[in-house]
């Protein structure tokens, strides 16, 4: 039998008029972050509700990122969470730098032992909420409307929402709020002023998103570095690419109709040798003004925050949805140790132990933004500064060796 008493680790504060039901554990946001924290608990006989604002059909096919390291989909499968992943996903173990009219490989698994794994993160999701709702029997309740959390710095803390079947205001008192809603969700905004310390960074650029019904044109990730602009390829499976194209922050999409799209992207991804551009319908375009934020702490009370809630990491190194699933898979371990022993360790160290990574991606954003994006800043310093980091990354194994550890993740892996 689960204890779900109150926990001790926060101040205590009379509770507020009784609701209708009780559950240990609200996430809020169905995402992989709050997926997979709620299978987890779920295996543990840790008895949770997940709220989701939007339908089921909207996150399974909400387009979003795709590469997983292998940290992550190593702790998938040890929670018996990636059988359709490890069957579908592609695998990738090199990059590609088109700089100068000339293609530079990167083999990054030769010098990990590592490699991605492709699986656009709408099929995640699916089949993270096909395991919790589908097979487990799980509590997950779309269409959640205005929610609101409520003294969650007391050891009463409780979630509000809107039926969206009868319309009526409904009330869950719980012991632990996960935050798992991304970054324009409400449990970011709970958080007191003065408790949530938030340090951000402007890159000063936009990327126009893109994605084409077209198959892949090259076997990897190709990042082209070019005075005009940064351009990248991403495979998103056999018939779907992903492309960005550096743009202006705050561009309008209408601005790029198909025919400059494709130009651009010819000029800033062709060299001598690589295979022309396999062209398709543009099925998606929009423009992402990259930024990054952390919030410190990821927790306050008994509420803690997980994936883009905490932390907003710019699609440069694809590593948003990794850093989402390692939250979820640490807030998953402290609260199972919790409810199994009463241990609350895991819980007070939580933020932390997340910001610790958080941090070493941050960083390597930054500095691999700085090298994609020099060359086109009309800076001769940070243009300098790009080709050296170019040259060195190409010809200093030391170099490269360290690269190659950020760009997989392999780091203190979990």
């Amino acid at each position: 039998m689960i204890d779900s008493s109150p926990a001790p680790f926060p101040a205590s504060f009379p509770a507020p008029v009784p609701p209708l039901e009780h559950v240990p554990v609200v996430v809020v946001g169905a995402g992989p972050a709050g997926l997979t924290l709620a299978n987890v608990l779920r295996d543990a006989a840790v008895d949770c509700v997940v709220l989701e604002a939007e339908s089921r059909e909207f996150i399974e096919q909400r387009p979003r990122a795709g590469f997983l390291e292998e940290w992550a989909v190593r702790a998938l499968e040890r929670h018996k969470l990636a059988g359709r992943l490890l069957e579908r996903a592609q695998t990738h173990s090199e990059c590609e730098f088109r700089i100068g009219g000339e293609r530079h490989r990167f083999a990054y698994a030769e010098v990990t032992g590592k490699h991605h794994f492709v699986y656009p993160q709408p099929l995640l999701v699916t089949d993270l909420v096909r395991e919790y709702a589908d097979v487990k029997g799980g509590d997950i309740r779309f269409g959640a409307r205005g929610v609101e959390l409520h003294d969650v710095d007391t050891e009463a803390p409780s979630v509000s929402y809107t039926d969206p079947a009868s319309g009526e205001r409904r009330r869950i008192a719980c012991d632990v709020v996960a935050g798992c809603d991304g970054a324009r969700g409400v449990t970011r905004a709970s958080l007191p002023p003065e408790r949530a310390h938030i340090a951000r960074l402007d890159h000063g650029v936009g990327w126009l998103a893109l994605l084409a019904e077209a198959p892949p044109s090259s076997d990897c990730v190709v990042f082209g570095v070019h005075p005009r602009g940064f351009a990248a390829h991403m495979a998103r499976g056999p018939q779907v690419t992903r492309y960005y194209l550096e743009c202006p922050p705050g561009d309008d999409p209408e601005n790029w109709p198909d025919e400059r799209v494709w130009s651009e992207l010819r000029e800033r991804l062709s060299v001598a040798g690589a295979p022309p551009l396999t062209e398709g319908r543009l099925m998606e375009k929009r423009v992402l003004d990259m930024h990054n934020y952390v919030v410190q702490p990821m927790a306050y009370g008994r509420l803690f925050l997980a994936g883009d809630a905490a932390h907003l990491v710019a699609p440069i190194a694809a590593k948003g949805m990794n850093l989402a699933l390692h939250d979820a898979l640490t807030l998953a371990e402290a609260l199972v140790a919790y409810y199994r022993t009463g241990e609350t360790g895991g819980l007070r160290g939580y933020s932390a132990a997340c910001l610790r990574r958080v941090w070493e991606y941050q960083e390597f954003s930054e500095w691999f933004a700085e090298l994609l994006h020099g060359p086109s800043s009309g800076d001769p310093f940070r243009a300098g500064n790009a080709t050296a980091r170019l040259r060195r990354l190409f010809g200093s194994p030391v170099a490269a060796a360290a690269f190659a550890e950020s760009y997989i993740g392999s780091g203190g892996a979990m």
